[in-house]
């Protein structure tokens, strides 16, 4: 007889400005619970005089727990779980029926626990281990090697590596990697709408330029937000006038914020807008959607964007070209980009806008929810309405 499946998931890398992952865990967690089962996430933290060193809470995800974390200098607050013991500690008394890691460097140790445990365990790829050592730096054939012997190391340690695209899956299918499934993830098509657009707004955001530029990033140096102040400058050397707005917070905001003054560029940083409605609102304003980093392996601010009805204009060297379709293209450099904005802005506003929205409606959640929950062989024990969501309930405590 089928039961509710506790699928305990374990993430590094959040913090309270965190967007794409943080947002995934948080839709999927739901997704998982309103299907039946019982999600668990286990994330860290920093540690706090006066709170308890483990922090327990029923959310609208399922429990959330979080341990003291140790702190990744110059990222920004990152904490990873770098402890085992009071995470394996955790796990033995959680005693999964599934396991779900985000994280495949400090937590790939949680795949040999999973096998001895004799539960079944899936890790989350959302980042190409080839194209992050890249941006940091290392030469193309070093990245290479190094990433293929990590992607060797975690397809070996987990039952199942879930690629969210097949740009993710190439590293490991080139391997010969067959434990690999694709599940997309999604984009609330209810909150980042067309309709949020709104002339005031827009024209307060713009400051009175004639094109508004929007970037939601993380300020660090992955996320490569640079190059939007160069696709900027290079618009204004070409006479379009146009202003950027930055939402996101980073260890390279300061810099970032004294090169577009040294510049005089019409930057504006908003830094982590924590409301989702006021983020989908400036999406949905903003005339084309900057996305600049070039190890996106979905890209869920993009994918929000286009929800909105804004084209996004995106890392040629990520997955996202393959995402936005025609609601978009890949560019390299600053020049580049401005190119493409461009060539977009010379479209009627009501067919790039429209483009952008059918793009995204490919993506619902509903359908990233089933996909996940496949790669667990968790089936849904609650019934789905006739639209294909998956009814809400309450969070009950998991035990």
């Amino acid at each position: 007889m089928s039961r509710p499946l506790r699928i305990v998931r374990l993430a590094n890398f959040i913090t309270p400005v965190s967007g794409g992952l943080r947002t995934a865990l948080q839709h999927l967690g739901e997704g998982y619970l309103a299907a039946g089962h019982e999600p668990v996430l286990v994330m860290p933290g920093a540690a706090s005089p006066g709170r308890p060193a483990i922090r327990a809470e029923s959310t609208t995800q399922g429990k959330v727990i979080t341990l003291p974390g140790t702190p990744i200098p110059g990222t920004g607050g990152y904490h990873v779980l770098a402890r085992r013991q009071p995470v394996e500690a955790l796990l033995d008394a959680l005693a999964p029926d599934r396991l779900e890691v985000s994280d495949r460097t400090t937590l790939r140790w949680t795949g040999e626990w999973a096998r001895r445990n004799r539960v079944p365990s899936v890790m989350v790829s959302h980042e190409s281990a080839d194209a992050v050592l890249r941006t940091w730096g290392m030469p193309p054939a070093a990245a290479r090697v190094a990433a293929d012997r990590l992607n060797r190391r975690t397809a070996h340690a987990y039952s199942r590596v879930v690629c969210t695209t097949g740009w993710a899956a190439a590293e490991f299918e080139r391997l010969g990697v067959r434990n690999v499934v694709r599940a997309p993830l999604g984009v609330d098509l209810d909150r980042f709408r067309p309709a949020l657009r709104d002339g005031a707004l827009r024209a307060r955001y713009a400051g009175g330029a004639a094109v508004l530029l929007v970037m939601c990033s993380r300020l660090s140096a992955e996320k490569r937000p640079g190059r939007a102040l160069e696709a900027l400058a290079e618009l204004r050397r070409r006479g379009v006038d146009a202003a950027l707005v930055v939402a996101g917070e980073g260890p390279l905001r300061g810099r970032l914020e004294a090169r577009a003054r040294a510049a005089g560029l019409p930057v504006t940083f908003l830094g982590h807008v924590a409301d989702r409605d006021r983020l989908a609102a400036l999406q949905a304003c903003a005339d084309i959607v900057l996305a600049p980093g070039p190890a996106e392996t979905f890209g869920l601010a993009a994918l929000e964007a286009l929800a909105c009805g804004t084209p996004v204009v995106a890392s040629a060297l990520s997955a996202l070209p393959a995402l936005i379709g025609p609601a978009g293209a890949g560019a390299t450099d600053g020049r580049a980009f401005a190119d493409v904005v461009q060539r977009l802005l010379s479209r009627p506003e009501s067919a790039r806008r429209a483009a952008a929205r059918h793009q995204a409606e490919r993506y619902g959640w509903p359908a990233a929810v089933s996909a996940f929950l496949a790669a667990h062989e968790a089936a849904p024990l609650v019934t789905t309405s006739p639209s294909g969501a998956l009814p809400a309930r309450t969070p009950g405590a998991t035990p």
